[in-house]
């Protein structure tokens, strides 16, 4: 199967996905405990009139199917609906903290990356030895620490103690919001740093028994040489890992903004969690979704680029 064939099965695919998570995600209006339009109505007196208004603005009284489509409509062509809490259009809300957290998620995957994927290269080579045992341990102690336990720890050293870091906030320019970021950052990037680590060692140790690697050897090419055919046929569990830990990053930066007090998703989910703002919670539901899934899809792709027998549907190459 060439490109083409791969990238439109593997679309195919999310898209299918995506659909049935988005009714997952429109059911959140019926699984949420009480009234349907209790819960739209938050904590706005419920009159005869606001009833009804509500229930003619969100038709309540179509058949769910019907309301459903009609949802996913306005979410094609862009309209979230509007935020029962602050009144405001739900995409707008999203599109001025999407950004922010993006930023965030990604500083935190390069800070991993620079981390573990080292550390996890030296534990390979020095299996065994004082130096892999301890690489190892640290693996176990940045798996074992929950974000928002790093994230405290952070403030308390370095932003109140050292006064390194800026407590909260969020900056201004670009290397402002950065050097505000770093922290949070930090706290996303312990545990993925540790994941990466594992994976990459011990993919790495696996492949360096192989029989092409001794063979490469007896060849007599040189250390580098060989170490990066290893590294390259290590390179799909890596990638899974990597996946992983982008998509446990953005769940992760719920806790870690509220921790920080940055206005991203996260913290704007927590909000309308806290003050039932359905129709955000839909939106950010949905909106995580996709996300996930795009890295998801992206992850196949670099399988396909990293083992071209992925793309070819798994026969030999």
């Amino acid at each position: 199967m060439g490109w083409a064939g791969f990238l439109l099965r593997r679309s195919a695919g999310t898209a299918a996905v995506v659909l049935l998570l988005s009714a997952g995600v429109f059911g959140l209006l019926y699984l949420a405990p009480g009234d349907i339009q209790q819960t739209l109505l938050g904590t706005r007196p419920a009159t005869a009139s606001t009833i009804a208004a509500l229930r003619a603005r969100y038709h309540l009284d179509d058949p769910v199917a019907v309301q459903y489509l009609r949802w996913l409509g306005g979410v094609l062509r862009g309209d979230l609906g509007v935020s029962i809490r602050t009144g405001q259009p739900v995409g707008a809300m999203l599109g001025e903290r999407l950004p922010r957290t993006l930023v965030l998620t990604a500083y935190g995957t390069l800070l991993a990356a620079l981390a573990g994927l080292p550390l996890g290269v030296l534990g390979a080579l020095r299996k065994g030895r004082a130096s892999d045992r301890l690489v190892v341990t640290a693996g176990v102690v940045g798996l074992s620490a929950p974000p928002f336990a790093v994230g405290l720890l952070l403030l308390v050293v370095f932003a109140l103690g050292l006064g390194w870091f800026p407590v909260y906030g969020t900056g201004e320019g670009f290397a402002g919001e950065l050097w505000h970021l770093t922290l949070p950052a930090v706290a996303l990037a312990a545990g993925a740093a540790g994941m990466l680590l594992r994976f990459s060692r011990a993919a790495l140790v696996r492949e360096l028994d192989q029989d092409y690697v001794v063979f490469a050897r007896a060849r007599g090419l040189s250390a580098p040489v060989v170490l990066g055919y290893a590294m390259r046929n290590s390179l799909v569990p890596v990638l899974t890992a990597a996946g992983l830990v982008v998509t446990g990053m953005l769940a992760g930066t719920v806790l870690v903004e509220v921790t920080f007090a940055l206005p991203g998703l996260g913290s704007l989910l927590v909000d309308s969690v806290t003050f039932k703002d359905v129709p955000v919670v839909q939106a950010l539901a949905l909106l995580l979704t996709l996300l996930i899934a795009a890295v998801n899809l992206l992850v196949d792709v670099a399988y396909s680029v990293a083992d071209p027998r992925v793309r070819l549907g798994g026969g030999a190459s």
